[in-house]
């Protein structure tokens, strides 16, 4: 008999359907995809094998027990031994998604249950990611979930199904948002690339719901998400990285400014913690030049602004974070895209490097060491991206991001789908055949435009909302709506 904890058998349910399913075929008879189904292990006792539902020739595919229980979700055969991607699912979700349909012929129709993932704050770089999860080696049908905070973000019009997250909330609750939505959708992997802190200590939360969570460790999370602790334990595993000076009031600022300046170097200020490059700004007191101004604008402010922005928030009891007082690296920045199992082994590293609207696929073994090191030394998990300056000629850390680059898709033309590969490793233990990539090529960036199903707003001005120009208020119902999107292409010449 089945386990009592096995959804399909009360006994007389039980009894009824090995008596109707004897002399169906045992597993190992029939292969499938290996990657798309939820469940974990099937409950002792039982085995899952593949008939045909109905009889006849309808080719639609239900699995059953060793026992002859129909078990409660549609999957694909599988092959015999025991795949943790493979197994079957005894315990239903109370709203299970619904199986992707594959037509292997003119009057046939084969059922598979695709691979859940959810793509958390989806931005949209994610539109190109979620193109490699489809397009994976492997074959495996996918079912892309993303959420953001706007309701209308141009990502999400890219999803099978999309959600909207919470907005300014903390830690807990997030987390709790985030639990919901997996038991709702009955999400196989969650990759997250931000609320990493409110998410990363509740790995064994999701798995109890079947959900694998694409997350360094914790302690690697609150390093990395604050640049003081991430340069101070880099140092001290050997990573060469800037100087700097972490302040939060005027006089601290100014001291730091006078010693990093003392050679004549010129210097940047920034907050210490994730706010991407939200913050930053080039410290200069030289007075504007015409060329100044019809050169490309640069963030840059006063020493003297800064500390009375600094004066009176403390004169006004408001909280100050701590800021980063460091030199300005104005040379090219290389972004080393990394996979690695979890404790830190390194897999496959992908440096790249801006040239205008081109990326540069870089063969840089120094940069390449540097980003072992850190992913390494911090024991950083599954996809995560490296973020190096030059400065007197040689690379230093700039940051470390426990998550993929926004740019991961780029690394596409190197012959590796990174996304796919983290999503293997972390649902089956290992990223199946990485081939050796392809650096020193040039890819170039262009934005392309996707059609939107629902109605284009009017066009409005800026008085008042009124609509300008002669626009009429009649919109078409099917509307192409652009939106910039960074697509990739190999570059020519």
């Amino acid at each position: 008999m089945c386990p009592p904890s096995c959804c399909c058998c009360r006994p007389a349910v039980h009894r009824a359907a090995a008596a109707a399913n004897q002399g169906r075929p045992t597993s190992g008879q029939h292969r499938t995809n290996t990657l798309g189904t939820h469940g974990r292990s099937s409950p002792a006792g039982c085995r899952t094998v593949a008939v045909p539902a109905g009889g006849g020739n309808s080719g639609s595919r239900r699995s059953y027990c060793g026992h002859g229980c129909p078990l409660t979700r549609n999957l694909a055969v599988i092959e015999a031994g025991y795949d943790p991607l493979t197994s079957a699912q005894h315990h239903p979700h109370p709203h299970p998604a619904p199986p992707r349909r594959r037509f292997v012929g003119p009057h046939r129709e084969e059922r598979a249950i695709a691979l859940r993932i959810w793509l958390s704050s989806a931005g949209v770089a994610s539109t190109q990611v979620m193109r490699m999860l489809r397009d994976n080696p492997d074959g495996v049908a996918v079912r892309i979930h993303g959420s953001n905070v706007d309701q209308d973000a141009p990502a999400l019009a890219a999803c099978d199904a999309s959600e909207v997250e919470p907005r300014y909330v903390g830690d807990a609750e997030y987390a709790e948002f985030a639990l919901d939505l997996c038991r709702r959708h009955a999400i196989d992997v969650l990759i997250p690339p931000r609320r990493l802190s409110a998410l990363a200590g509740r790995a064994d939360d999701f798995a109890a719901l079947g959900t694998r969570l694409m997350c360094s460790p914790p302690a690697a999370i609150a390093a990395l998400t604050s640049k003081t602790r991430t340069y101070e334990a880099a140092r001290a595993a050997g990573v060469p990285v800037p100087p700097w000076r972490a302040v939060r009031d005027a006089a601290g600022f100014r001291t730091a400014v006078e010693e990093l300046t003392a050679d004549g170097e010129r210097v940047c200020f920034k907050p210490s913690g994730e706010f991407s490059a939200f913050g930053f700004r080039v410290l200069d007191d030289r007075p504007l030049r015409i060329r100044d101004l019809l050169a490309p604008p640069v963030p840059v402010v006063s020493v003297r602004a800064v500390a009375d922005a600094l004066e009176r928030a403390a004169e006004a009891g408001e909280s100050v974070p701590e800021f980063l007082v460091m030199p300005y690296l104005d040379g090219p920045e290389i972004s080393v895209d990394c996979l690695s199992a979890p404790g830190g082994t390194p897999l496959a590293t992908v440096p790249r490097a801006k040239q205008g609207r081109y990326r540069l696929l870089l063969d840089d073994p120094e940069a390449i060491g540097i980003a072992h090191a850190v992913v390494e030394h911090f024991g950083l998990a599954y996809l995560s991206n490296v973020q190096l300056r030059h400065r007197a000629g040689r690379p230093v850390l700039l940051e470390a991001n426990p998550r993929a680059s926004a740019g991961v898709f780029q690394t596409a033309f190197t012959g590796l789908n990174l996304p796919w590969a983290a999503v293997r490793l972390l649902v089956r233990g290992e990223p199946g055949v990485l081939p050796e990539p392809r650096l020193g090529g040039r890819v170039a960036v262009t934005e392309s435009a996707v059609q939107i199903g629902t109605p284009a707003p009017a066009l409005t001005g800026l008085d008042g909302g009124r609509v300008t120009g002669g626009v009429g208020a009649r919109v078409p119902a099917q509307a192409a709506v652009a939106f910039h999107e960074e697509a990739a292409a190999p570059a020519t010449g």
